[in-house]
């Protein structure tokens, strides 16, 4: 091959970063050392306010996650909110250390497991000096599904999400939260039909504080838990895999089970009232309607602790 009269001389690469802009680092003189620097985030004076919540938000980071389900140990990658309390009198936090922790919580390979975050949070407290934080992360959490008559088995997955809110000298809130995709189908739409009825994928979201004494945790894996009283109440659950004989079983399974978002939010509900380890509960139902422009979506919030207040 002929070289091309047309081939591009590249100059070096320092030339060429300054035909396209760069300049020479300009002479300077403030300190370069830590020890030096100023630190204006340790100022101390009145501020006017104290800051609720204050830190970081949208960090991405694997992280360990336990199942009762296959597969039971998976790494997953969580979006985090590391954030903590300020005293008036301090100009701001030191966000760095919110990382550096993340840091050392990787290094010992941290999971998703409620005690172990619950520590995380009191640690971030204490290391930052404020009296409360907080650890908001969500991360899609996989599980093994098998076809219901071939058996075939694919990953299905959710979306979970974990909240602790620590304060000093109380128990820590945990609020756990998944979020379920079903297939729902019509009642009214069978009654009405001489044959057929409209079905639409639902999303099942589910978020629940629970008590934080470990002894009352719950006896299985809160994801399964959670994943069971949404699919159990659903017309049909969703498989990742699925032939002919499996199409045809969870075909007549929906038909033989029409819910409206109603129904599902109520049965839902039970199921979590039944829940020693859940205190308060907010579930809802949003369905993508097959024959309609809008959604339908239902809600209910309740909390526990109110009955007992009454008694």
């Amino acid at each position: 091959m002929k070289p091309s009269n047309n081939r591009p001389i590249l100059p070096a690469k320092p030339e060429r970063h300054r035909r396209f802009g760069s300049t020479d680092p300009i002479p300077g003189n403030k300190p370069t050392t830590k020890e030096q620097m100023a630190d204006l985030q340790n100022s101390r004076e009145n501020y006017l306010f104290p800051i609720d919540h204050v830190g970081i938000s949208a960090v991405k980071h694997p992280i360990q996650v336990h199942s009762d389900l296959e597969t039971r140990l998976q790494t997953s990658i969580v979006t985090i909110s590391l954030a903590t309390s300020l005293h008036r009198e301090s100009k701001g936090i030191n966000m760095s250390r919110l990382t550096e922790q993340l840091e050392r919580y990787r290094q010992k390979s941290w999971s998703a497991e409620l005690p172990e975050l619950i520590e995380f949070a009191q640690e971030l407290a204490n290391d930052m000096g404020q009296d409360r934080s907080e650890l908001t992360m969500t991360f899609p959490w996989f599980y093994e599904r098998s076809a219901p008559v071939t058996g075939r088995t694919g990953l299905s997955h959710a979306e979970a999400s974990i909240q602790i809110s620590y304060e000093k000298e109380k128990q820590p809130t945990i609020t756990l939260g998944l979020r379920v995709a079903v297939t729902t189908l019509c009642p009214c739409s069978k009654e009405i039909s001489e044959y057929s009825a409209h079905n639409q994928r639902g999303t099942i979201s589910i978020t629940a504080e629970v008590n934080p004494d470990p002894d009352a945790y719950f006896v299985q894996d809160w994801k399964t838990a959670f994943l069971e009283a949404a699919e159990s109440n659903a017309s049909c659950a969703l498989h990742p895999i699925l032939k002919r004989p499996d199409e045809k079983a969870v075909t007549e399974n929906a038909y033989e089970n029409p819910r409206f978002v109603e129904d599902m939010v109520r049965l839902v509900a039970a199921d979590l009232y039944e829940m020693n380890a859940v205190w308060a509960f907010t579930v809802e139902c949003r369905n993508e309607e097959s024959i309609h422009l809008h959604d339908a979506v239902a809600k209910i919030t309740y909390d526990k602790r109110k009955e007992e207040a009454a008694t």
